[in-house]
């Protein structure tokens, strides 16, 4: 029982295995802020928060929803909300300033604290090495387009499994490398802000060879036990009609948006209907010999971030377009049904038609839903309280559409509700609110929600309830 009043479900409730992982996840420079602390320099999404038409009302995470400061009432929270496990970001810039040489103490000591924290309020920290903070330097040195990225991230992993291995048992190699590829050098709208479907696709490749590197360098740095993961943001993509021209814009989408990452690491090979809608892109010169044997470092664990489906036909997407290859063949048609303040679609089942198409397609890999949740337009009543019945909704549809897929033999071991705290989301700045703690930016006041309740309820009674 947590001190959230985690009273019993008043109905049946859908219980998850007693072993379920429940978890929530942030990531570092959506909620840390100090961005000039102790030896911090910028990341790219310094340089892009700060670039005028960038992010939405100039906002950036100098202060974001000041964590650096704030630690020890954040994983006071956490500990309110009876969560076993806690899935964080490290900052590069904060650890390794120029993405190169030794470690910055002070950084390091950040983390240091953060983790035995959480481990003395008997949470399991999950680190991610990367959620999109490249240094700025290796981006102006070439950034994740440039092969040398890839080792220089390797190194990053050593050093950071040298520093935490005894505290941190479980690490992500990257977050979504997907939306860091094409979102940021494809079609411009996250850090770097560069628009080039070359540099999009070169930068997945060395996506996937930096997470093969780095797996092997936490492989040799870390004890045997410790676990190491991906996380994938795997997309949804329905034809709009049976029509053969929208049944393969479907396949182009699932082709340039999940089996660019999947085919490489886990088959070790780039796949073949990739190769041929990138032609007239590139031949793909840049993937050396042993690349792709590299890529296939084995893991222990796949992460599954999932918001919202897709619906597709055949057509042509705007310009410039982070689908690269599929462009001039695909239109996105809009979902029917509820949505999100993201204006993103509210739908359940296609987390349960993800997590059983990874059963299929990945038997033996175990799967975590590392991100799920939404925005809604919170604010505090008079009262003082947060009520966001929308989100409440919206995770006990999801969770739901988790246990359906345990009970159809997924292999799926935790939850990480996206988000513990209402932060910097990305370009859209603090305008979207995700978190299931309110935050007042001005006075950094938090404040639970009524989904903090229901899900520390949830995870009390390790599971939701049946209707």
């Amino acid at each position: 029982m947590t001190a959230l009043d985690a009273r019993p479900h008043t109905t049946a409730t859908l219980h998850f295995p007693p072993d379920f992982r429940w978890g929530t996840a942030t990531a570092a420079y959506q909620i840390e802020g100090a961005a000039a602390e102790d030896g911090r320099t910028p990341s790219i999404w310094d340089t892009f928060s700060r670039t005028p038409g960038k992010v939405r009302n100039g906002d950036t995470g100098d202060i974001a929803a000041d964590h650096y400061h704030r630690l020890g009432e954040d994983v006071a929270l956490l500990r309110r909300l009876g969560v076993t496990d806690y899935r964080f970001s490290i900052a590069w810039p904060r650890v390794q300033p120029t993405g190169r040489g030794p470690a910055v103490q002070k950084g390091l000591d950040f983390y240091r604290r953060l983790t035995d924290e959480l481990r003395e309020a008997g949470i399991r920290p999950v680190a991610t090495l990367y959620h999109w903070d490249l240094p700025q330097e290796l981006e102006d040195a070439g950034g994740w387009p440039h092969r040398e990225t890839a080792y220089r991230f390797a190194d990053y992993a050593t050093l950071m499994a040298e520093a935490l291995g005894d505290r941190v048992a479980t690490w992500t190699t990257l977050n979504e490398p997907w939306c860091a590829a094409f979102l940021g050098y494809g079609n411009g709208v996250h850090a770097p802000g560069r628009t080039s479907a070359l540099a999009s696709l070169r930068a997945a490749h060395h996506f996937n060879l930096a997470h093969g590197l780095a797996t092997r360098a936490l492989r040799a740095a870390l004890p045997a036990p410790a676990e190491v993961s991906l996380t994938l943001n795997l997309h949804v993509a329905r034809p709009h009609t049976d029509a053969p021209e929208d049944v393969d814009a479907a396949r182009r989408i699932d082709a340039v948006g999940n089996r660019i990452f999947l085919d490489p690491v886990f088959h070790g090979r780039l796949p073949d209907d990739l190769v041929r809608d990138t032609a007239p892109v590139t031949d793909w010169s840049f993937v050396a010999d042993g690349d792709l044997e590299t890529a296939a470092a084995p893991i222990d664990s796949l992460g599954v971030n999932y918001y919202s489906p897709a619906m597709v036909a055949a057509g042509t997407s705007e310009s410039p377009s982070p689908w690269a290859g599929a462009e001039q063949h695909v239109r996105f048609v809009p979902v029917p049904g509820p949505r999100t303040a993201m204006d993103w679609p509210v739908d359940a089942d296609g987390l349960h038609e993800l997590l059983l198409r990874l059963r299929d397609d990945l038997p033996g890999t175990p799967l975590l839903v590392t991100e799920n949740g939404a925005a809604y337009d919170d604010y505090a009543d008079p009262s003082g309280e947060v009520k966001d019945p929308e989100r409440v909704a919206y995770l006990h549809t999801h969770l739901t559409a988790v246990h359906r897929a345990i009970e159809g033999g997924a292999d799926v071991r935790g939850y990480f509700l996206w988000s513990l705290l209402d932060n910097f989301e990305w370009a859209y700045g603090y305008s979207k609110r995700f978190g299931i703690v309110h935050v007042d930016f001005a006075s950094q006041r938090r404040t639970l929600k009524s989904s903090a309740h229901w899900y520390a309820n949830a995870i009390a009674q390790n599971g939701v309830p049946a209707s």
